[in-house]
């Protein structure tokens, strides 16, 4: 048995959810390890489609158990609200759901501060939030003031921090922002609402994972966003509010490092981004809203227009390195199938010279231009394809030369949203 993290090699958005539900049919035990409700993997099973934000995506499989681990931060609306989701598509949790009493609790003063700083920025300085208290709560985390999942179970503890939390975050509303405060009562009475929801599923997920793998279970670790929004690595400022990257998997899990088996990386055979932040081989403008249109490139969290543009190797090969990825998934090969000529990113020019490495500073990367190489299209449909044999020489071409630039061998491909639209070599 294996334990293995799955994480984004670009600026999230990849295709990991269906990626994650296809290797989840051999895992025992899917596991979230960071972010919040801000992000959104998508899976089409049959004619249903179905989002989800908090819970893992091996939920969808009946026979799976799913951890929210402590590195996360969770909105309880948010959370039940998916749980709901799920019941109505005859998907029971129950039994099947573990949370961590160590993950940090969203609050609604973490949601307005995050809306009204965001909205209060010009817009060249703005990051592009969600908006859904990620970030607030992150920093109530390292301020060492947050309220833990295992807070809700001990009243007298949960309505002390709570109102002294609220009065800080009234007052930062009130005279910075010279917005709505809250009212600490009907928020104290709601949030100790949840703890009875919420209970049956907390347990401590550190002690459950490290017996799973002495057992010798299957574990997938299902990262969200990806490598170049990592808040250390990625394109700071334009980053969210945790780490992205493989290391987060065990300090938001609470699983050694020596436990670690492999680690797959997950990039699409083009580029996209949400949000503001700098993104050398973005499409023109027009050809960009062109190809996101056909490409159906909207933010499965918030519907927001994704950027789009060419494959960047540097970007890849980057998160390669950072994540020690031994091997990588290649989603939505198939939207590449009516165009014919296609370009791959190899390097960056900076004032003239080559850049040999991706730049740490966001700024910097702003001004560099790429560096093309162009390849024969394949100009024909794949999504009926489910073997190497039976792709185009050309989409053949593509990954190999893909895989030899970013050092990563290529050996999961997918054609399409449904699962069996895959191709693993």
């Amino acid at each position: 048995m294996a334990v293995r993290i799955l994480v984004g090699a670009a600026w999230g958005d990849e295709g990991k959810g269906k990626i994650v539900d296809f290797l989840s049919e051999r895992a025992d035990i899917v596991v979230r390890f960071q972010g919040g409700a801000n992000a959104g993997h998508t899976v089409q099973i049959g004619d249903q489609e179905y989002i989800l934000h908090l819970i893992p995506v091996g939920i969808l499989r009946q026979d799976k158990a799913c951890v929210i681990g402590n590195g996360t931060v969770i909105d309880p609306e948010a959370l039940m609200e998916e749980i709901e989701m799920l019941g109505s598509h005859g998907i029971d949790v129950e039994g099947r759901l573990f949370i961590s009493h160590n993950a940090h609790v969203i609050m609604p003063y973490h949601k307005l501060i995050d809306r009204v700083g965001e909205e209060q920025l010009q817009e060249e300085e703005r990051i592009g939030t969600t908006g859904r208290g990620i970030g607030p709560a992150y920093a109530d985390k390292a301020a060492r003031k947050g309220i833990r999942i295992g807070d809700l179970h001990d009243r007298s503890v949960l309505r002390e921090k709570l109102q002294r939390n609220i009065d800080e975050a009234n007052r930062i509303l009130d005279a910075i922002y010279q917005a709505e405060t809250l009212d600490a009562d009907r928020i104290i009475e709601e949030y100790m609402a949840f703890a009875d929801r919420i209970g049956p599923f907390v347990t401590n997920t550190s002690e459950y994972l490290n017996d799973a793998i002495d057992a010798d279970k299957e574990i997938l670790f299902e990262g969200s966003q990806g490598t170049l929004l990592d808040v250390d690595h990625g394109t700071y400022p334009y980053v969210t509010s945790s780490n992205t990257t493989t290391g987060a998997a065990c300090m938001g899990a609470g699983v050694g490092p020596t436990r670690i088996d492999e680690v797959i990386g997950v990039a699409k055979a083009y580029t996209t981004r949400v949000g503001n932040g700098p993104f050398p081989t973005e499409f023109p403008s027009r050809w960009g809203d062109e190809f996101r249109r056909m490409a159906g490139e909207f933010g499965a969290t918030t519907g927001r227009p994704r950027r789009c543009g060419w494959f960047d190797a540097m970007v890849v090969r980057y998160a390669v390195m950072v994540n020690g990825i031994d091997r990588l998934a290649l989603a939505r090969l198939d939207t590449l199938d009516t165009l014919q000529t296609l370009r791959l990113c190899v390097g960056y020019r900076l004032n003239g010279e080559v850049v040999p490495h991706l730049p740490n500073d966001a700024n910097v990367l702003r001004r560099c231009e790429p560096v093309y190489e162009e390849m024969e299209g394949w100009d024909r449909p794949t999504g009926h394809i489910r073997t190497w044999d039976g792709l185009p020489k050309e989409a053949q071409a593509y990954i190999e030369r893909i895989s030899e630039l970013v050092k990563a061998k290529v050996d999961l491909v997918s054609v399409g949203s449904h699962r069996d639209a895959t191709i693993f070599m």
